[in-house]
Parts: C-alpha cells; sequence; structure tokens
C-alpha cells in the first residue's frame, strides 16, 4: 500500500497487488473538525479527484474518513462564519469543485460511511455509486435548519435515490436518519457491524477493481449519462458505450481468458 497527501486535510492510499494500487482510497482526515469541509480541505478533495480520474490504473475509489465517530459533518460553518457575502461568493466554485470532484470520477465510487454524515458529508457520499455503513451512521440533509439548501446536489442526488416526495421530507424537515432507517429508506445501500464500514467497503472495491478497466469505465459513464433520460435515448448511450469496448483489447482479453479459463490480465485499452 502506498500513500500521497493532498494539501493537509486528504490522504490517498493505493490498495493492490504489487503496489499498482487498482483501488484508490480516498480518506478525509481532518479529525479535530470531525471533517468538516472548508475551503482548503474541498480544494484538496478536488484535487485528488483529478489525479485519481486520469490515472488509468485506478479502476475504483472508495472514500473514507479517519475520525473514529464522524464521517464528515458538512461545510466548516466557522469558516462560514467570518466570511463577507463576496467572499462566499468567491468560495461557491471552490466548494462545489469537491461535491463534483467525486461525482465526476470516472470509475465507481463507495462511500465508507460511519458516524454522522451530514449536510455536505451526506452529499460527499450521495456523489458516489455506493455507499455502505455501519451501524453508527446518522445521515441527513439539515441545511434549511441554518437558513441555507443543501448545495452540494443533495437536492438532485437524494430524489434519484429515493423519489421527490421522500427526498422532499428529508430535507424540509432537516432530520437525522439512524443507520436501520437509513438502509430501509435507501440512503444507503448496504448496513454492516460497527467499525467494518471501510474494510467492507475496500473489499468491495477489490471485487469491483478485478474487472475489465475499460469495461467499468464505460459502465458507469453509461448509467450516470442514462439516468433519467426516456427508455429509447438511454438505450442509444447504452450502445455508445458498448462501440467504445467491443473492439478493445479489454474485450478481445476476457473473451480469450473465459475461454482458456484463466484469470484476465486486462490491458486496460
Amino acid at each position: 500500500m502506498s500513500e500521497e497527501r493532498y494539501g493537509e486535510f486528504v490522504l490517498v492510499r493505493r490498495h493492490g497487488d504489487g503496489g499498482v494500487g487498482h483501488v484508490a482510497e480516498l480518506a478525509l482526515d481532518r479529525p479535530k473538525a470531525m471533517n468538516a469541509v472548508s475551503t482548503e480541505m474541498a480544494r484538496s478533495i478536488a484535487g485528488a479527484c483529478a489525479a485519481l480520474g486520469a490515472d488509468r490504473d485506478v479502476r475504483a475509489v472508495v472514500l473514507t474518513s479517519t475520525h473514529e465517530r464522524a464521517f464528515c459533518v458538512g461545510a466548516d460553518l466557522k469558516e462560514r462564519n467570518s466570511f463577507s457575502d463576496a467572499e462566499l461568493v468567491r468560495q461557491r466554485p471552490v466548494a462545489r469543485g469537491a461535491y463534483t470532484g467525486v461525482l465526476e470520477l470516472p470509475v465507481p465510487t463507495i462511500a465508507a460511511v460511519h458516524g454522522f454524515a451530514l449536510g455536505g458529508g451526506f452529499e460527499l457520499a450521495l456523489a458516489c455509486d455506493v455507499i455502505v455503513a455501519d451501524r453508527t451512521a446518522v445521515v441527513g440533509l439539515p441545511e434549511v435548519s441554518v437558513g441555507v439548501i443543501p448545495g452540494g446536489g443533495g437536492t438532485q442526488l437524494l430524489p434519484r435515490r429515493v423519489g421527490a416526495a421522500r427526498a422532499a421530507e428529508l430535507i424540509f424537515t432537516a432530520r437525522r436518519v439512524e443507520a436501520v432507517e437509513a438502509r430501509q429508506l435507501g440512503l444507503v445501500d448496504e448496513l454492516v457491524d460497527e467499525g467494518r464500514d471501510r474494510e467492507e467497503a475496500l473489499a468491495l472495491g477489490a471485487r469491483i477493481a478485478a474487472n475489465s478497466p475499460v469495461g467499468l469505465r464505460a459502465a458507469k459513464r453509461a448509467l450516470r449519462l442514462g439516468h433519467g433520460l426516456d427508455l429509447r435515448a438511454g438505450l442509444e448511450v447504452e450502445d455508445a458505450a458498448w462501440r467504445a469496448v467491443a473492439f478493445s483489447g479489454d474485450r478481445a482479453e476476457g473473451v480469450a481468458a473465459f475461454n482458456e479459463k484463466r484469470k484476465p490480465q486486462w490491458p486496460g485499452e
């Protein structure tokens, strides 16, 4: 396993055979503030995501936290309280860059959630493809209780998960949802024993990363671009993604390995 730090508050670990690092762990590492997202931290998240997205060796990204009792408590409101209106306007693109950085990663993404994942913290998890949570997890979008709205994608990502009416109830009431109910409502995808969220998410990342990197990126692109389209348009998105992989080296290797009853050695192209 190798490690690389992006700024003071973001740590990237590479997991994989021989140090190749097909699974990248993006760890939120601001424990003194329960991973509250400051301007500096937002910039580091965006930078780490840009580097991981450009790295063709990376096949899956797992978003984790180094804090024992929290995944991320959202925006750094202490920092925000010191901003003038002009400073808040200037900070907005930086903040957005963190959330869109995670959302636009071209490989499968998994959030490993324990403890508090609130506001922008839950939005970082919602930006991932799969959310694994342990039984200590408490999630929610409480922004209207402090006079704002979810601004890291929550008003758009939550209804795509749980439907418009359920998302409206959760956002309008600003209520916090504990792990068991969160799983029942579809706010998280897998519920695991306390303390096992990171381990289980990394294991899922490893299972994903065993597959074709070309296929994974194309499948994610089809899933994301096709969502919300009518069926005919969605099938055209899928067909374009299929054509991108059908004549790839990965496809040739995958078919050959299947017929030869061996593990594929993906060329990644």
